[in-house]
């Protein structure tokens, strides 16, 4: 009786520190065996063990530098999207009707879910032709701009475990449909601060995204413009940034400056690597 009450003991105490384990990679982008021993109070060794643990299952990743660990595609696939708590979509609302004004396009603030972007919000744009508003519709995150700058917003580790076969499921011909080419776009996303779409989720609709704001993977979300393609030419594309990127402000700013590049130099008027017609 004695042994099996500690063996039920000991279960549950590894339950604990595993549950309370997964709540940290809520709130970081990624942590150390040290960090995770000293946060949780446990031995080095324990947080060793359920690190493995985790990893094992998918909840948690290596990061290819050694140095630490990052949230896994079940956990990314679990976490509640942002967007949805009535804090977030009273401080989003503001920002997608100044982003409507702005652009005059259907304007969305997208969540990523696994390798999915979902729909949150939005406003529709009042042009006779327009994108419709589908609040709740989900979309490959690679074939989508809001889904590439949350993608971009993730370590190449964790886009790897998102995505571990090399080719991806192409929606229109324009679709990116390889993990290498994706990396290279996301490669740009970063070191231009926005992200586009040209008929690669949908066929004749061209959309652009920026970042807002989060404390951790979990909490970021994108803006995101769509327009009929005939109104979406690269130019027009980068102008409509600019204005998102407005709009964005009154969420509070990107926070790391990342939404400023792009819009002068060399990149700008430079959506993509790839040259892809709409």
């Amino acid at each position: 009786m004695a042994d099996t009450e500690r063996s039920q003991r000991y279960v549950i105490e590894s339950l604990d520190t595993g549950l309370r384990l997964l709540r940290l990679f809520l709130e970081h982008d990624s942590l150390s065996v040290t960090d995770a021993a000293r946060a949780l109070g446990v031995a080095r060794s324990t947080a060793h063990r359920v690190l493995s643990t985790l990893e094992g299952r998918g909840f948690v990743t290596r990061e290819s530098s050694g140095r630490g660990y990052c949230a896994g595609p079940e956990l990314v696939r679990l976490g509640r999207p942002a967007g949805y708590g009535p804090e977030a979509r009273d401080a989003l609302r503001p920002v997608l009707d100044d982003a409507a004004a702005r652009t005059g396009e259907t304007i969305t603030s997208v969540a990523l879910l696994g390798d999915e972007i979902l729909i949150t919000d939005g406003r529709e744009s009042r042009h006779p032709v327009r994108v419709m508003l589908e609040i709740g519709r989900t979309h490959p995150a690679h074939a989508t701009s809001g889904g590439k700058v949350l993608l971009a917003r993730l370590t190449d580790d964790q886009v790897l475990s998102l995505y571990p076969d090399e080719l991806l499921p192409e929606a229109t011909p324009h679709t990116i449909t390889s993990r290498a080419a994706l990396l290279e776009e996301l490669a740009t996303v970063r070191e231009l601060g926005y992200a586009v779409s040209r008929g690669e989720s949908v066929w004749g609709m061209n959309a652009v995204a920026v970042p807002l704001p989060g404390r951790s993977w979990r909490d970021r979300m994108a803006l995101m413009a769509a327009t009929p393609a005939d109104r979406g030419d690269p130019d027009a594309l980068v102008l409509v940034a600019r204005r998102l990127r407005r709009s964005a402000l009154l969420f509070g700013g990107s926070g790391d400056g990342s939404i400023d590049r792009g819009f002068d130099g060399s990149g700008a008027g430079r959506p993509s690597r790839r040259a892809s017609p709409p």
